[in-house]
């Protein structure tokens, strides 16, 4: 359904019968759909809960003025607040990992336990190679192709920084216009990804999110997602890491029976401890 949240108009949905509340949140240039296969699995054990990002899928244009994963995470706020039963088991992929990581730091009353798929807060690795050529790459061809107007080629560059050439090839035409009409949004949350606007990562920060948490990658993920997780994994306390065999960045969608296992056992084992 639609619905103000955040002050934006934003699609969510909810799917499962499971007794345990849980809210995903989707990657950049995606939609609540991509998790639908993971959902489907954890139907009977997790009643959830999902939305559009802004200027994503069904929900509303991002108004561009205030910043935008302040606007997202009201949406999730807000979501919770009206349509949620007690604390919530957070999976957020990519982006929508920052997301997550951000709403269990601000409201750790509302949280539960914390999945995380491949996060992207590069300035966690910013001492390592992966970061520097990411970065030169982002602050080169991609925003040579952004400035230029050319949202097509800028949305080709960024899908291949995370997959390959013949990936997007493969795509259809449909998605392609549609990741071309989004990839705005990637400049937008660079002052997240490479700056850490929010100090989500900042010294302590990290250090002080005690709920357990789960990191999650895929074996053919870029190295910089390794480099991420290295230095997350020796921060937070109370951390536990599993690696997709077989899949990359956007696992959750290629490999959903595989995510969901892992998800379903971090689960059990936070409930355990």
């Amino acid at each position: 359904m639609l619905e103000e949240l955040g002050g934006c108009p934003t699609y969510w949905d909810q799917q499962g019968t499971g007794a345990r509340a849980a809210l995903f949140i989707h990657c950049s240039l995606a939609h609540s759909g991509a998790w639908r296969g993971v959902r489907t699995v954890l139907g009977n054990d997790l009643t959830t809960l999902a939305y559009d990002l802004p200027g994503h899928g069904r929900s509303a244009e991002w108004d561009g003025q205030d910043d935008y994963q302040d606007t997202a995470t009201q949406a999730a706020l807000d979501l919770l607040d009206r349509h949620a039963q007690g604390p919530v088991d957070l999976v957020g992929h990519s982006f929508g990992g920052t997301i997550a990581l951000r709403l269990a730091q601000m409201a750790p009353d509302k949280v539960r336990s914390l999945t995380l798929y491949e996060p992207v807060l590069f300035s966690t690795a910013k001492d390592d190679p992966a970061y520097v050529e990411n970065n030169a790459y982002m602050t080169g061809v991609f925003a040579d192709a952004m400035r230029a107007g050319d949202r097509m080629e800028a949305a080709r560059l960024f899908n291949c920084q995370w997959g390959s050439d013949a990936g997007w090839e493969a795509l259809p035409n449909r998605l392609k216009t549609d990741m071309a009409d989004q990839i705005h949004l990637i400049p937008a949350a660079r002052c997240v990804t490479h700056e850490d606007v929010h100090g989500q990562v900042a010294p302590g920060a990290l250090e002080k999110v005690t709920l357990p948490v789960l990191l999650l990658e895929g074996e053919r993920s870029p190295d910089l997602v390794r480099a991420v997780h290295d230095r997350m994994e020796a921060r937070f306390p109370n951390v536990r890491r599993k690696v997709i065999a077989g899949a990359g960045h956007m696992g959750p969608i290629s490999h959903p029976r595989e995510v969901a296992a892992c998800i379903r056992e971090h689960l059990l084992h936070a409930e355990a401890v």
